[in-house]
């Protein structure tokens, strides 16, 4: 029986820089919702007074590493109420949060209606003052999962540096670079993957559409879309106003179903959830596949991102990017189909600005033809992550990690 390659199409350089800070004290915690008890998963969590950020994985734990004791740390999700708790003050217990869903109330001058389009345009042209208008330095941590059915068979983590010019548009100065990365992949032979999808760790750079423009972000491409809007919601304890979009026109290529949330004092955009239109596969297939080897049939089943951002001095930055790929692939001539999905998080830990910033070198970039898992080393250390902050696995991906285990060959 012939078997089906199948590797991710990754961007980054190998390239190390030592950590600016030694995180010698941290915090561990789980986060769950006030009523039900159950787990919250991607809360932001962090140190008040600096820019240390993790999130809550699916379990919704999470372990915070700062350079100096913190007393509390603040937690906010989409739907609930922002908070504030103590930490706990015996070394290594761990904390328990609880946070309430975000009931508000809207004073007699909230308005409710409006025009969506016209809002979405204002949003658009406000972007270069809610931007940045200095270069920032960030460290992020990502992770990439593939399973097969629902089994995972490759694992992939990196911490890198990310430079951001300032202001909008995309920019060439923009660049990624990894500082550490390690993987796992399945040692069974009909695991391994052939199949190239867009998507990588430098997707920091290149999926940040508020800061590039391009897709929604666009007027001229808003007028392909149905435009309403929704119920307003809080994030961050600020107003937003609520826009979904849906496909209106077929321009001939793929558009996007999704919901915008949009600040409603300075119109700055706070989240973006999308998910590629799927009624048009031939459509799909041009945005998310990069190659595919002879003899295979793909079939793609969802493509969706979510991009978060945070306020923080009047200016509006990336904090957070969810994508997930779903597809499946077949040799033409096997009755069954393999199902596969691939999930990437990305999630900045923390920010530079001033003389702490410096522009990655050309040479240290990771170009778009490399692969992280020829740069990258096994995944067999259990301190591997031991001075960076990082998306906890959860447990799931725990055992899946046990039973990769040490032996478990790169990809190549």
């Amino acid at each position: 029986m012939k078997k089906v390659l199948v590797f991710l199409f990754l961007f980054w350089s190998a390239a190390a820089y030592p950590q600016s800070d030694s995180l010698l004290y941290s915090v561990r915690g789980v986060v769950r919702d006030y009523d039900t008890g159950k787990p919250l998963q991607a809360v932001a969590v962090a140190a008040p007074g600096t820019s240390i950020a993790v999130i809550t994985n699916r379990d919704g734990t999470f372990v915070i590493k700062c350079p100096s004791p913190v007393e509390t740390l603040n937690f906010s999700l989409l739907g609930y109420r922002n908070m504030r708790q103590a930490t706990p003050d015996a070394p290594g217990k761990v904390m328990s949060v609880r946070m309430v869903r975000g009931a508000f109330t809207l004073d007699a001058a909230t308005v409710m209606t409006g025009d969506p389009l016209a809002i979405l345009a204002l949003a658009i042209e406000r972007r270069p003052y809610n931007a940045p208008d200095m270069p920032e330095l960030l460290d992020c941590f990502y992770r990439e999962t593939v399973q097969k059915y629902q089994r995972y068979i490759y694992v992939s983590e990196a911490v890198t540096k990310v430079y951001k010019s300032e202001g909008t548009g995309f920019s060439v100065r923009d660049r990624a670079s990894v500082v550490k990365s390690r993987l796992l992949t399945s040692p069974r032979q009909s695991d391994t993957l052939g199949v190239k999808v867009q998507g990588g760790p430098a997707m920091t750079v290149d999926l940040d559409l508020v800061k590039n423009g391009g897709v929604i972000i666009d007027n001229e491409e808003l007028q392909n879309y149905h435009l309403e809007m929704k119920a307003p919601e809080m994030i961050d304890n600020r107003m937003q106003f609520v826009i979904g979009l849906s496909p209106a026109t077929s321009p001939g290529y793929a558009l996007y179903n999704g919901t915008v949330y949009i600040d409603r004092e300075t119109l700055a955009f706070t989240r973006l959830e999308l998910s590629l239109d799927m009624s048009k596969p031939n459509l799909a297939t041009r945005v998310m596949l990069v190659k595919l080897p002879p003899g295979i049939r793909f079939k793609p089943k969802e493509m969706s991102l979510v991009l978060n951002y945070n306020n923080e001095g009047g200016k509006t930055r990336l904090s957070y990017l969810r994508t997930c790929f779903r597809f499946n692939c077949d040799w033409r001539k096997r009755l069954f189909a393999t199902d596969y999905t691939a999930v990437a998080e990305m999630v900045v830990t923390n920010r530079y600005t001033g003389a702490e910033v410096a522009r990655i070198p050309r040479s240290d970039t990771f170009r778009s033809a490399d692969i992280l898992a020829d740069k990258t080393q096994y995944y067999t250390d259990p301190d591997f992550w031991a001075a960076y902050n990082i998306i906890e696995p959860s447990t799931s991906l725990e055992h899946a990690l046990g039973k990769l285990g040490p032996s478990s060959k790169p990809c190549v």
